[in-house]
C-alpha cells in the first residue's frame, strides 16, 4: 500500500494505492486559502499544507478501510515554482510565494536582460524564464524583505518542504528543480553563477538542497511525523516531484506519443521526451520529468481559476454553468474573452488584464458570457498546443485529467478546439496518484528500472472509456475562425507591451 499526495493551489488530496492490483482504495482531500495583494501577490502559509496533509491523509486511510501501518511508501506532489525559506533551526520566514504569484515580474525582466533575453536563458538554461518561476522570487525578497533575506538556510520548492518535514532532509529532484529558474536542464544542475549574481555572498548556493535522481528515496519518515499521521515508522518517502510530472506518471505519460493536459487553476499540456528538445518558443519549457526524461510543457495561468470568477460573478453552480455554456453558440455571437485576470504565461502577456470583447445590446447575456469564458481559457491552451506541434512534438490523442476534466461539456469542447481525441483515465486527479506509483517504483526490487515503472503504470493508470470524446470536424472549423480571432487580439496585446 502506497500513499500518494498532491499539494496545490486550492488544496491537498490524498490518495491509497494497492500497488499490486492497481486499485486506488481511499482518498481524501483538505482546502488551502490564497492570500492575493497588489501587483499579483499570490501567496499561501506553508502551515496550511502540513494541516491539509494530515486531514486528507486521515480521510484517505478512512475510506481505504485500512491501517496507516500498512503503507509502505509516500510520494508527494506538489505545485510548482513556488518558494518556501526556512531558517537554520527549520522555522518558514515568511509565506510561500506561488507559481501565480507576479508581483516580481520586474525582477524576472531584470535577471533575463543578464541572461541575454530569452534567448541567452535558452541557451544556458534550456528555458526562458519566466514571470512565476522561483528565481525572481529570491531576488524579490532580497530587495524586498532583506531581513528576511539574511537568515535563509534552506530555498525548498513547496514539495521539497513536504519531504523535509517528513523527513527532515532537505533535497529536490530534476522535475520540480527545472521549474526554479536557477536549474540547468540539460546537465540537470544547479546554475550556481545565476544565484551568485542576486547575492555574491553564496548564501543562496549555501541554501540549496540536495538533487536526487527521480527514483531514489529521501528516507524515512520521522517518528513524531509517522505518529501524527498514523502512518507506518518504516515508511520510506520517494523523491516526488512537481504537480505536472507527477501528472505524467499518473496518467501513463512516461514515453514518447501521450499528451497530458490538466484542466485545473491552471492550464497544462506536456509530452514526454527521452531528449531534452529544447524549443525555439521561450514559451515551451523543457523542464526534465520525474521518470528518467524529459517534459516539454506549456502552461497557462488562467484556467478554472478563470470560469470561476464568472460563476462567482453570475452566482451559478457547476451544473448551472455547464448548461448556459450549451444555451450558447459556438463564438457566443461575437462575445470574445480574454481571460488573463493575473496576467499569462502563455501567450506571454504577464503584465495583461482580463477583457470582454465584442459586446453589443444583444449578446451580452449570461450564456454568452460562460461559453466565452470556456472558449477563451481553452485557445489559451490551443495556442500552447500549436507551440508544442511546432517544436517537433506529436500526438495523437490527449490525456485529460484535472477538475474540469469532469464536465463533458469542457471535455467535447477541449476536442473540438484542439481537434483531437481525448479520454480521461479513471482518477483524474492524476498527480497524486503520479505520486503513489513513483513512491511504489523508488521501492522496487534491486535498482529500480523504466520497465518497473512501465509496470506500475500498466498496471495502476486506467483509462475511462465512457469520457472518450471525438472532436466534431463541422465544429472544429468553427472555432477556428473564433480561435484566429482570438490570435489576432494576443498580437495586438503583444505589440502594445512596454518595453
Amino acid at each position: 500500500m502506497y500513499l500518494g499526495i498532491d499539494c496545490g493551489t486550492q488544496g491537498t488530496k490524498a490518495l491509497v494505492l494497492d500497488a499490486g492490483s492497481g486499485q486506488v482504495l481511499g482518498a481524501g482531500s483538505a482546502s488551502h486559502t490564497l492570500q492575493s495583494g497588489a501587483n499579483g501577490r499570490r501567496e499561501q502559509q506553508p502551515q496550511q499544507w502540513l494541516e491539509a496533509f494530515e486531514q486528507a491523509t486521515r480521510q484517505a486511510l478512512t475510506a481505504a478501510g485500512i491501517s496507516g501501518e500498512r503503507i509502505l511508501g509516500i510520494g508527494v506532489s506538489g505545485q510548482q515554482h513556488g518558494l518556501v525559506l526556512l531558517d537554520e533551526q527549520g522555522a518558514v520566514l515568511r509565506p510561500a510565494k506561488l507559481w501565480c504569484d507576479t508581483e516580481s515580474t520586474p525582477e524576472n525582466q531584470r535577471l533575463l536582460d543578464h541572461l541575454g533575453g530569452e534567448a541567452g536563458s535558452l541557451q544556458r538554461l534550456g528555458l526562458a524564464i519566466a514571470p512565476g518561476y522561483t528565481v525572481s522570487k529570491l531576488l524579490w525578497t532580497r530587495e524586498q524583505h532583506p531581513d528576511v533575506f539574511s537568515r535563509i538556510a534552506h530555498i525548498l520548492l513547496p514539495h521539497d518542504y513536504l519531504n523535509h518535514w517528513l523527513t527532515g532532509r532537505a533535497c529536490s529532484e530534476y522535475g520540480d528543480a527545472s521549474g526554479s529558474g536557477y536549474f540547468n536542464v540539460r546537465t540537470r544542475s544547479w546554475d550556481r553563477e545565476l544565484l551568485n549574481f542576486i547575492d555574491p555572498s553564496g548564501r543562496l548556493c549555501n541554501a540549496l538542497p540536495e538533487l536526487i535522481e527521480p527514483d531514489q528515496p529521501v528516507g524515512r519518515i520521522r517518528p513524531q511525523i509517522a505518529r501524527q499521521l498514523g502512518l507506518n515508522p518504516n515508511a520510506v518517502v520517494s523523491s516526488g516531484g512537481g504537480d505536472n510530472m507527477m501528472g505524467a506518471i499518473g496518467t501513463g505519460n512516461i514515453r514518447p506519443g501521450a499528451i497530458t493536459m490538466s484542466l485545473g487553476t491552471s492550464g497544462t499540456l506536456y509530452a514526454y521526451s527521452d531528449q531534452p528538445m529544447i524549443s525555439p518558443h521561450a514559451q515551451v519549457a523543457t523542464f526534465c520529468s520525474s521518470s528518467g526524461g524529459w517534459l516539454p510543457l506549456i502552461c497557462t495561468m488562467n484556467l478554472t481559476s478563470a470560469t470561476g470568477l464568472i460563476q462567482q460573478l453570475l452566482e451559478l453552480g457547476i451544473q448551472a454553468f455547464g448548461a448556459l455554456v450549451e444555451q450558447s453558440p459556438i463564438g457566443a455571437e461575437g462575445l470574445l474573452l480574454l481571460p488573463f485576470f493575473n496576467g499569462e504565461r502563455v501567450p506571454a502577456l504577464p503584465r495583461s488584464r482580463a477583457s470582454l470583447l465584442g459586446m453589443d445590446s444583444d449578446n451580452l447575456t449570461r450564456a454568452n458570457l460562460c461559453r466565452a469564458v470556456i472558449e477563451g481559457t481553452s485557445f489559451g491552451l490551443r495556442y500552447g498546443l500549436d507551440l508544442l506541434r511546432a517544436s517537433g512534438l506529436q500526438s495523437q490523442a490527449i490525456r485529460l485529467i484535472g477538475g474540469a476534466a469532469k464536465s463533458p461539456v469542457w471535455r467535447q469542447v477541449i476536442a473540438d478546439i484542439m481537434g483531437t481525441p481525448l479520454v480521461c483515465p479513471q482518477h483524474t486527479e492524476a498527480a497524486a496518484l503520479g505520486a503513489a506509483i513513483q513512491a511504489a517504483w523508488c521501492l522496487s526490487p534491486g535498482t529500480p528500472s523504466q520497465a518497473q515503472l512501465a509496470a506500475l503504470c500498466e498496471r495502476c493508470v486506467q483509462l475511462d472509456a465512457s469520457t472518450q470524446t471525438r472532436p466534431d470536424p463541422a465544429r472544429t472549423v468553427q472555432y477556428e475562425e473564433v480561435y484566429q480571432r482570438y490570435r489576432e487580439q494576443v498580437s495586438r496585446l503583444a505589440e502594445s507591451k512596454p518595453a
